[in-house]
């Protein structure tokens, strides 16, 4: 079974984009002065291994400094936010398309895993996240001498 996202507001918005598409000659994003509207959060991918799961999200354009992550309540949360530099004053735009962005997404940790080992690392827009579990404890085995 495959699970879609469902997306209500992109179907009630297709009709009203065409019509603006149509009139206009131009998109919907084009006419309110942003090419890319923030459609979505940013993608993950969490594997699941023998010692620990490691997540992957997906996070271009944001640095290192501009990511948070932290665990509370057995939820991990990752967040980011940027912030577009002011205008300067001799600074005059033909066209702006920077603009402010952020995002938080929650994650419910699932039971057996080590909260304060877990490790993070960005590289090339991709934060990975290692999340160790908890080592199993084996029942000791005692070899008893009969006398």
């Amino acid at each position: 079974m495959t699970i879609v996202k469902y997306r209500p507001q992109n179907r009630l918005m297709s009709p009203f984009n065409e019509l603006v598409n149509e009139f206009f000659g131009r998109d919907m994003g084009q006419f309110l002065g942003v090419d890319d509207l923030p459609a979505s959060l940013p993608s993950v991918n969490i594997v699941e291994r023998d010692k620990d799961y490691k997540l992957d999200l997906l996070a271009p354009g944001f640095g290192k400094q501009d990511l948070k992550v932290h665990v509370e309540n057995n939820v991990l949360t990752i967040s980011a936010e940027k912030k577009v530099e002011d205008l300067k004053e001799n600074e005059r735009f033909t066209r702006r398309e920077f603009s402010h962005s952020s995002f938080s997404r929650g994650f419910r940790l699932p039971e057996g895993v080590e909260h304060d080992r877990i490790k993070a690392e960005y590289n090339e827009g991709v934060l990975s996240l290692m999340i160790p579990k908890v080592e199993e404890v084996k029942p000791a085995s005692k070899q008893i001498n009969i006398q």
